[in-house]
């Protein structure tokens, strides 16, 4: 019992599933059940022991939640903006927990994996600089990357603004030369912002597309589309 002992029903729902809003909907359905009394106020405690149910269904405490999301193009990574489309308006409502953030921003026009969650200690630990968690992405360079350019990666660079790196490495998975273009895949273990245009800017050249395919270990399924998200176990991703 215990960190739950006193919270109220409203926040323990929060928590574990429904937002505000659509909790006192339900209160006012006269649906939630605690240990056979039915809630009718949003001030009714609840403890971790308590079996509470909802139109006759039982809830399972889970204080933290973790979803995988294949990040779309024009989303922003961040929990709120008035006139711009978020990763959290991408959630299901039921989905968007008290305190679920993205884990690290990808840029507006970055794509693929992006971790949302609502366990703090983790955020801290897989963005900590002293985890060197590793992070993989693909993109499409204008310009032709080569071994030079390998080269000058691998030494750890110091960007314009005096900003420096610790020392990257990456693979020249192909090359255009004759239309001045490469794609290619880049592992880093920092964010700094706009880290990996920066760089390439620096060398005198741009990046075209970018996604990130791998956090750590985690990698999204195959089948998850764009926009699209899956909810996954914390062992997952210890």
């Amino acid at each position: 019992m215990s960190s739950l002992c006193g919270l109220s029903i409203v926040n323990y729902l929060t928590i574990c599933y429904y937002n505000h809003k659509k909790v006192h909907q339900l209160i006012k359905k006269i649906i939630i059940v605690v240990n056979g009394r039915t809630v009718r106020t949003p001030k009714e405690k609840v403890a971790e022991t308590d079996e509470v149910t909802i139109n006759g269904g039982k809830t399972a405490y889970q204080k933290c939640h973790y979803f995988l999301m294949n990040k779309p193009k024009g989303v922003l990574s961040t929990t709120e903006n008035r006139s711009q489309r978020t990763v959290i308006s991408l959630l299901d409502p039921q989905d968007r927990y008290q305190g679920i953030v993205p884990v690290g921003r990808l840029d507006k026009d970055t794509t693929d994996l992006l971790l949302l969650t609502n366990d703090g200690q983790l955020n801290h630990e897989l963005l900590a600089p002293n985890k060197h968690v590793a992070k993989i992405y693909h993109a499409k360079i204008a310009g032709v990357a080569d071994s030079n350019t390998v080269k000058t990666f691998a030494t750890g660079m110091t960007l314009g603004d005096g900003t420096k790196l610790k020392t990257v490495t990456f693979n020249v998975l192909k090359q255009d030369v004759e239309n001045g273009s490469s794609e290619i895949e880049i592992e880093i273990s920092e964010g700094k912002y706009h880290q990996i245009k920066r760089m390439f800017s620096a060398v005198g050249m741009k990046v075209v597309e970018l996604e990130r395919v791998s956090m750590g270990k985690l990698r999204l399924p195959d089948d998850l589309k764009r926009g699209e998200y899956v909810e996954i176990d914390v062992d997952e991703i210890k």
